[in-house]
Parts: C-alpha cells; structure tokens; sequence
C-alpha cells in the first residue's frame, strides 16, 4: 500500500479508533457509568423536546387558523395548545376521578354478594357432595373488615412510610424539577423552532458533506411526518372508540358507561393490545355486579372492536405510518417489552422511519443490480 497523505490519514484513525475500543473495552464499567450520568444529565432536555414534539402537533394546527401575524400568532398558538391538553386532562380526571370512586366503594358490597351467588350456584352443583359443601360453608370472608383495613394502610400507614422517606421525597423533588427544566425547554423549541432548524441546518453544511445534510434532513422530515400522522391518527381513532362505546352502553343501559368509555379511549391509544385491557377492566366491574351484563359489555366490544379495526381505523389512521400489520404488532410487542407503555407507542413509528429507509435502500440496491446486469449483457454482446 501507498503511504500517500490520505493512507496516512485512514491508519491514524484506524490506530486512534483501536486505542479507544481497547480503552473503552478495559474500563466498561466507568464508561457505563459516565454514560448513565449523561443521560441523567439529558433527561430533562429529552423530555422537553417529546413535550415540544407532541404540543407541536395541535400548536401547528391552531397556528395556521390564527388571523394573526406570525408573530402574535405562535405565542398564542403555544398557550391554546398547552390549555388544550391541561383541559382535557382536567376534565378526564374529574369526569373519570369521582366514577372511579363511587366504584370502588361500591366493590364492598357488589364482591360480598356476588360471592354469594357463586356461593349457591357451588351448593346447587355439588349437591351430591356433602364434603365439598361442608367446605364451601366453612369459608367465611369480612370484606367490610378487609375494606377498611385497606383504607386505614392506605390512608395512615403507606402515606407515613412515604412521607418519612427521604429518598421518596427526593424522587419528587427531581421529578418536578425535570418537568419544569423540559416544559421551560419545550416552549423555548416551540417557539424558536424556525431558528433551531436553521441552525442544525448550518451546522450540518459545515462539518458534514452535503449529500449527506440532504439525507439527514430528509430522514428528519420523515420521522417527523410519520410520528405527526401516528399520534394525530390514535388519538382521533381513540376519541371515536370511547364515544361508541360510551354512547352503546347509554343505549343499552348497562352501567359504567361513561368510566369505561373514557377508560377505553385512554387505553385504545396504545395500538393492537390497548382496547383489550380496558375490555378487560370493564368486564370485570360489570361482573361483580351482574354476570349478564358483563357478557353482554363482551359481545358488545367484539362487535365494535370489528367495526373499528376494518372501517374506522383505516379511514382515520390508514397507512399513516406505513408499516405492514404483521410489523405493527412485532413493534409493539418489542416497545412492550423494551420501555412499557411508552414504548408501544414509540416503536411503531420508530420502526415505521425504520422501515422506510430500508425499502428505499433495498429498491435502489436492486435497481442498481438490474442496471449493472443490463450492462453486462450489453458489454458481451457487444464483445461477441
């Protein structure tokens, strides 16, 4: 090999790469450990651009539909949106707050009697055998007892363990303190987000090369444009799903129409398994109070589970994120695993980005494939 400038050039990064993986390699544990601190660093910066990310969404929305100047209208724009989304949390929460009370009061005495008719379906079907039923009399549950020794635990017991923590009382203090740091971070993005973009823009153009830059900023404006499209479609298609449901159950006079309607319109947000766990919650409830009506609430979500997965979700969602279905469920069952909740609801346009890219870069290998075989047989042809 040539020892010109630019071989020289690739064997010193070469010899610097390898010292740093050996370096890296030795000393992992501090490596981790520096990473771990970094990231706590960011925490409140990264959860200020996902606020900026999702306030951006209504905020672009209200902006366009503003008769005001750019400059009146973003600031304004920015408070609609943040008292959109404080407003609807307040609503749920008292809406949803006081049901969810009364229900839960009302378990100590819906459960008691509900055992009570397992009690006796048990005697009618093990009438022929007297040991069985010797046992099944013999259990005896005080769940006024139990309830209120719950209330008491809950109400003394756990809140002066927690209040006596030091450590508890610290969580909070950082938890607040982050909210805050990424809020004040959210609307500073928000509303210098022109200005940022230019920026990032510069600073590509002057360390990196421009075909590079170009790609980058279309790979930005993808992600952006497919988590857009996602959140705006789930939240829509969740709104619609808790509105069925609500006004079904209205109309059929089942109870807790209104709790699980707002509970399955929370949980719809989460894709594929979402609706389920709040069919689950609200089939339970119905159940302790009547095993008719819980079967009832099952035929009942079967039905507009149907309806909504092959009419509504493909007019509203669609291809939003242009992820094939068999995919959608491998992101979320990934997302699940990985991070929770939050994470079912990034993968699926993270991988969605991730998907995208990959077809294009496997039809432009192809393409190129195709082209570099039409060459050959024109070169051999032209040879014979």
């Amino acid at each position: 090999m040539e020892l010109n400038d630019t071989n020289i050039k690739k064997i010193r990064w070469l010899v610097v790469f390898t010292v740093a993986v050996v370096v890296i390699g030795v000393n992992y544990k501090n490596v981790f450990a520096v990473i771990t601190r970094l990231i706590g660093f960011l925490t409140p910066f990264m959860a200020g651009a996902a606020m900026a990310f999702i306030l951006n969404v209504p905020m672009r929305a209200i902006e366009k539909r503003l008769p005001f100047k750019k400059k009146a209208a973003r600031p304004i724009s920015l408070i609609l949106s943040m008292l959109l989304v404080v407003g609807i949390l307040l609503v749920v929460t008292f809406v949803v707050t006081p049901q969810l009370v009364e229900t839960v009061m009302s378990l100590q005495y819906s459960i008691p009697a509900f055992l009570e008719q397992v009690r006796v379906m048990a005697e009618d079907l093990f009438a022929q055998n007297p040991e069985i039923l010797e046992y099944i009399n013999s259990v005896q549950i005080d769940w006024k007892a139990y309830m209120e020794q719950m209330i008491t635990f809950l109400s003394s017991g756990a809140g002066t363990v927690l209040s006596s923590t030091f450590a508890a009382a610290m969580s909070i203090v950082n938890g607040v303190t982050t909210f805050v740091i990424g809020l004040v971070f959210a609307i500073y993005i928000l509303l210098q987000k022109e200005t940022l973009g230019r920026q990032f823009i510069k600073l590509g153009r002057a360390f990196l090369p421009d075909a590079t830059t170009d790609y980058l900023l279309r790979l930005f404006k993808l992600t952006s444009d497919t988590f857009t499209n996602f959140l705006t479609g789930q939240c829509v298609e969740a709104v619609i799903l808790g509105t069925m449901f609500f006004v079904t159950l209205t109309v059929l006079r089942l109870p807790y129409a209104l709790l699980i309607g707002v509970l399955i319109a929370f949980t719809a947000l989460i894709p594929v398994f979402g609706a389920f766990i709040g069919c689950v919650i609200g089939a339970f409830l119905m159940l302790v109070a009547n095993p008719l009506d819980a079967a009832i609430f099952v035929v009942v979500f079967l039905i507009l589970q149907q309806i909504e997965g092959n009419l509504i979700y493909p007019h509203v969602v669609g291809n939003s994120v242009g992820l094939p279905s068999i995919w959608v469920l491998v992101a979320v069952t990934i997302g699940g695993s990985a991070m929770g909740i939050i994470g079912m609801l990034i993968f699926i346009p993270v991988c969605s980005v991730f998907y995208a890219v990959l077809r294009e870069v496997v039809y432009k290998r192809l393409e190129q494939k195709k082209t570099a075989a039409a060459e050959g047989r024109s070169q051999s042809k032209q040879a014979k």
